[in-house]
């Protein structure tokens, strides 16, 4: 128990401070002074935020999971292949170029935001393709789907986070589409976006300290803590 909370607590108290920083603790109706004067929330925003703490509890739970299951029988790690390191410099790159994009669409430039979110686009695509060729070079290392428990837990989490990247995709292809709305409309999408891989990045990289086998020492900290 004090393993699943180590992992879900943190997911939880960022998901409340992100919905704190949008307003949903507010009282708008107790309100004073001019309707300019009230501050305008994102629906859009709190949205995300509670689909994003969903998710991050999602993966805490299997993160949880992995660890449990390292203290149970025999565990062999796994060799991560070469090409991961590749396919995380990739999504890093995707979401430098959201963040691009958005400060050019600030800046009310038309052409910069389509073109930052193309290569962000194309980052994302190498990322998955990527993913594709460690899981083949896994395979043929002898590391399939059933032949370990680390391996087991490397297609499922990795083919889950690749799902949710195949989501963000849409998401932005609809964004690059209504590139002729309005500033604020584009703005909102693209810092959508944004927030969505910078979240996707983080759980990626939270996925690598576990497949190293990093987390660890964080469970054993955690444990002094909650024991």
């Amino acid at each position: 128990m004090s393993i699943v909370l180590a992992f879900v607590v943190p997911v939880i108290a960022v998901a409340f401070w992100w919905l704190i920083r949008q307003g949903v603790m507010s009282k708008p109706w107790l309100e004073t002074g001019l309707p300019e004067a009230v501050p305008v929330r994102s629906a859009e925003h709190v949205g995300l935020g509670i689909f994003l703490a969903v998710v991050g509890c999602l993966f805490a739970l299997f993160g949880s999971a992995f660890v449990m299951r390292m203290d149970v029988g025999t565990w062999s790690s796994l060799r991560l292949p070469p090409i991961v390191w590749a396919n995380t410099a990739q999504l890093v790159l995707a979401s430098l170029f959201l963040h691009l994009a958005f400060v050019s669409a600030k800046r009310g430039d038309r052409a910069g935001p389509r073109r930052d979110m193309t290569i962000a686009a194309l980052a994302t695509v190498g990322f998955l393709l990527g993913q594709l060729l460690a899981w083949r070079e896994l395979t043929m290392e002898g590391g399939g789907l059933t032949t370990s428990p680390a391996a087991s837990f490397f297609y499922l989490l990795s083919g889950l986070h690749a799902l949710h990247i195949l989501g963000g995709l849409a998401a932005l292809g609809l964004v690059m589409s209504r590139g002729g709305a309005d500033g604020g409309r584009l703005r909102l999408g693209i810092g959508l976006c944004v927030a969505y891989w910078d979240f996707l990045l983080v759980v990626w990289l939270g996925l690598l300290v576990l497949f190293l086998g990093w987390a660890n020492r964080f469970v054993e900290i955690c444990r002094g803590v909650l024991t």
